[in-house]
């Protein structure tokens, strides 16, 4: 069992305490609530912990023989057969010596094993870590350490760094995880070593009716998903089975997703397990797409292909899209509805989405709030609006999911709510049952975050009179130019209004007599050429003068594999500029 979900106080909450509830099956009878009323229990007929492995079980009765997995022109499952798939990889784990707490990792792109292992780990009672492809092997091997990860599957493609973290944990005197290599194709890979094994080799292995460990109760950990780190080190933040469960149902709800739904798996299934979709397809019976390679040619293709229903992305893979040559596109057969978040869409991206036929929903969380928090829902009086209100509407990050208990923009030091007025600024602060049980081992930085009852985001918004929250910034990106707040996602959006702008990020500079002033860091789109000054007097014109940019620096925009603008390395590009006078 890892060290930490067997020893800290929370764990022995969820593996010793909880008196009153019970593994799955027992008959033990309880008191059903905290005051007593005769004829009341609490049994296994009426109690039973929320998880999302459930989902994939009735998804094996009920849709047995409906596609669950596509993955090119050759792999093909049903739901029977992934179901059968994942109790033998869950099986073949134990046989390994995973045990009921520990951790398995993956490093691996949206490949069909990515969606097995979603329910795989799980189900062998273990914990699942997806880290993010993009990592290098010195920030693999200090997360794998962090996690005590037991094992790590890793993506023949991905190996060479999944390598190189193990050899940097073996020089630390470390015992380093089992490695299990998922192959580019069908051929197994032959291994002559007992601690690297082959990922179809391993999965037949198993058997086929190995009893499914539950979890004892729903706050069981069921994942540990290390943040972005857009503005710090990652941190490992722990979800739990009833946490996933709930927001899994809150995520297909509010990207509106009925029974059979074909989903084209365009956001990482290791960013938040893919905003908990790769568990919500399971519980409508619909169709995993798997992309491993995300490029709008591909996009366009699988839409076609398999009438595509639902997809998502983050702002940057929208603005990919939109901004395809028209060779790359093809016309869609229905209206593909597609979910974006990870930052404020801009009003003109969304327009021009739509203009191509998608239908786009704007949704707004944090990896702490299992992805998807809120949703702009649409008024339907909002449909007589002009154009521009109406995108400007839909950019707004809107209102709590109904399995959130709650949603506020608050006073960070008081803890008072801010005016909804939509202008006083204040921090989006969550709670409710879709919040991360904590950060993993790191109790301080937990209780921070946890801080007056509420999860403190970071972000910075403003509410709206109608209740409707919108983003203004993350609090470490504000700028404070002579006294004044500066959004940056207000220039930002300036900035993307003009035509030759592919992508933007706004920061701070430092400054001597203002303090900070804007800095753009800008790219432009294929064929055209502007320069520095003809920006800078675009946003003076479409903006109030001080919260025009003074610097203007074109090249690319490092972002992570999720889509995220890395501000943090802009930051520090800017604060070496120093100031301008």
């Amino acid at each position: 069992m890892n060290h930490f979900f067997k020893n800290s106080r929370l764990a022995r909450n969820f593996y010793n305490g909880f008196s009153q509830i019970y593994p799955k099956n027992t008959q033990i009878h309880r008191t059903f609530c905290q005051f007593s009323i005769e004829g009341l229990i609490k049994c296994a007929a009426n109690h039973v912990p929320l998880t999302p492995l459930s989902f994939l079980e009735r998804a094996a009765n009920v849709f047995r023989d409906r596609t669950s997995v596509i993955y090119g022109s050759k792999l093909k499952y049903t739901w029977e057969e992934t179901h059968v798939r994942c109790v033998k990889l869950a099986s073949a784990l134990v046989q390994l010596g995973i045990s009921r707490g520990d951790v398995v990792a993956t490093l691996a792109p949206n490949v069909p094993a990515m969606q097995e292992l979603h329910f795989a780990v799980p189900m062998a009672g273990a914990v699942l870590c997806t880290l993010n492809t993009r990592h290098d092997s010195a920030m693999i091997s200090t997360l794998l350490m962090h996690s005590e990860a037991k094992v790590i599957f890793v993506d023949q493609q991905l190996l060479k760094i999944a390598q190189g973290a193990l050899d940097l944990i073996a020089d630390s005197k470390l015992k380093p995880p089992l490695l299990v290599v998922i192959p580019e194709s069908d051929d197994p890979l032959p291994f002559d070593n007992s601690s690297t094994h082959e990922y179809e080799s391993l999965l037949k292995s198993g058997e086929n009716h190995f009893a499914i460990r539950w979890p004892i109760t729903e706050f069981d950990p069921i994942s540990v998903n290390y943040t972005s780190g857009t503005t710090s080190r990652p941190k490992g933040v722990v979800y739990s089975h009833r946490g996933a469960y709930l927001n899994t149902i809150a995520t297909f709800l509010l990207h509106e997703m009925s029974s059979f739904p074909t989903y084209l798996w365009t956001v990482p299934t290791f960013h938040c397990n893919g905003w908990c979709l790769v568990w919500g397809l399971a519980a409508l019976g619909g169709t995993n797409v798997c992309l491993r390679n995300v490029s709008p040619k591909d996009i366009f293709e699988n839409i076609s292909l398999h009438k595509v229903t639902h997809m998502g992305g983050a702002p940057t893979v929208l603005n990919k899209i939109v901004n395809s040559p028209p060779c790359d596109r093809q016309p869609l057969p229905h209206k593909v509805k597609i979910m974006t978040g990870g930052s404020p869409p801009p009003p003109q991206i969304i327009s021009k989405m739509e203009e191509l036929g998608f239908g786009v929903h704007h949704l707004y969380g944090l990896t702490e709030t299992y992805g998807p928090g809120t949703y702009c829902m649409w008024k339907p009086e909002w449909d007589s609006l002009p154009p521009d209100e109406k995108f400007v509407l839909k950019a707004r990050q809107g209102v709590h999911h109904l399995c959130l208990e709650e949603v506020d923009v608050r006073d960070s030091m008081t803890m008072e709510k801010v005016p909804a007025d939509g202008k006083t600024i204040g921090e989006i602060m969550f709670r409710g049952n879709t919040v991360m049980s904590g950060y993993l081992k790191d109790t301080k930085a937990t209780e921070e975050a946890f801080r007056g009852g509420w999860f403190h985001s970071g972000d910075l918004g403003v509410k709206h009179r109608d209740g409707y929250i919108e983003v203004k910034d993350r609090l470490k990106d504000i700028i404070i130019s002579g006294g004044e707040n500066i959004s940056t996602v207000e220039v930002e959006r300036v900035l993307y209004s003009h035509p030759a702008v592919l992508e933007a990020a706004v920061v701070a500079r430092p400054d001597n007599h203002w303090g900070q002033t804007p800095c753009a860091f800008v790219k432009l789109k294929e064929g055209f050429s502007v320069g520095d000054q003809e920006i800078i007097n675009f946003c003076r014109d479409n903006l109030p003068h001080y919260m025009a940019p003074r610097t203007v620096i074109f090249e690319d925009i490092p972002k992570t594999s999720t889509g995220k603008i890395q501000k943090f390395i802009l930051r520090e590009k800017a604060k070496a500029l120093g100031s301008l006078f």
